[in-house]
């Protein structure tokens, strides 16, 4: 039969020059992205990153991360109150879900409700991460069987509940339909891990909880007791971030700093997609 004469390679294939030119436009719109994160999150997202990796190489091992109160308190191994909150677990799908959320909520409430304020916000977490310990262990104790050795997953649905809560006029939807309100986000979620399995539905619930017992004590009752805040921030917080360069927190991090006491305004949007 007739030959066929297929066109040269360079003629119709880009140059590596493209290659190079697109890698580094990517490159840059990651660099921008990840500079536009406010300090704490971008701090915690690093931090679980990081971890990750150092997990998937084989540099370090999970058995050194994990939640374990006997190591904690008979072997002094601090570093586990910490590290449990950076895994969420092996490199998968169902990782990127939660690094997704954790981003996408964290700095949502952080550049909200928290405008501002990094120091209220850190402390936000650390009560957080105390409260889900504390109910961990009540657990640990009364049922040997239930313990949870990551608690990452949790205080990620801690600040989706926060979140939902401050924004109680914000329309959200899953996939572009299920149109609801804000403060129902974490309740969808926790139904989605029900119904589509793969998540751990204990770790929704008690971040909820841990949501709420924040949220109840931060935002309702103030109203019901004036002049009282049980969570108000220490003021070693404010002063370990006012010492941080103003570059380094982002822009406008201290304009107009609003007082902790003051009413804050929601964040509120008219509809947002909630993945």
């Amino acid at each position: 039969g007739d030959a066929i004469h297929l066109p040269p390679l360079s003629s119709s294939s880009p140059s590596p020059s493209f290659f190079i030119f697109r890698s580094k436009f990517w490159l840059f719109v990651m660099d921008t992205w990840y500079k536009s994160l406010p300090i704490v999150t971008k701090f915690w997202l690093t931090g679980c990153v990081a971890v990750t990796l150092l997990v998937q190489i084989g540099t370090i091992s999970t058995t050194l991360l994990y939640l374990n109160y006997k190591a904690v308190f008979d072997q002094y191994q601090f570093w586990r109150i910490v590290t449990n909150f950076f895994y969420f677990g092996k490199l998968d799908i169902n990782l990127f879900f939660h690094l997704y959320f954790l981003v996408r909520y964290s700095t949502s409430l952080e550049d909200g409700s928290f405008r501002g304020r990094a120091a209220d916000y850190l402390y936000m977490l650390i009560i957080g991460a105390i409260v889900l310990m504390a109910t961990n262990f009540g657990f640990y104790v009364y049922y040997t069987s239930f313990h949870k050795l990551f608690l990452a997953s949790s205080l990620t649905m801690m600040t989706v509940y926060v979140w939902g809560r401050r924004n109680p006029h914000t329309r959200v939807n899953i996939l572009g339909v299920f149109p609801f309100s804000a403060p129902y986000l974490s309740y969808v979620l926790l139904g989605l891990s029900v119904l589509l399995g793969g998540f751990s539905i204990e770790d929704d619930i008690m971040g909820i909880i841990a949501g709420h017992i924040y949220f109840f004590f931060e935002d309702v009752y103030p109203k019901m007791r004036p002049g009282r805040r049980l969570f108000k921030t220490p003021a070693l917080f404010k002063t370990l971030f006012e010492a941080i360069p103003l570059a380094d927190l982002g822009p406008n991090e201290f304009d107009n700093i609003p007082d902790q006491d003051a009413p804050r305004a929601n964040d509120d949007q008219d509809n947002q997609m909630a993945f």
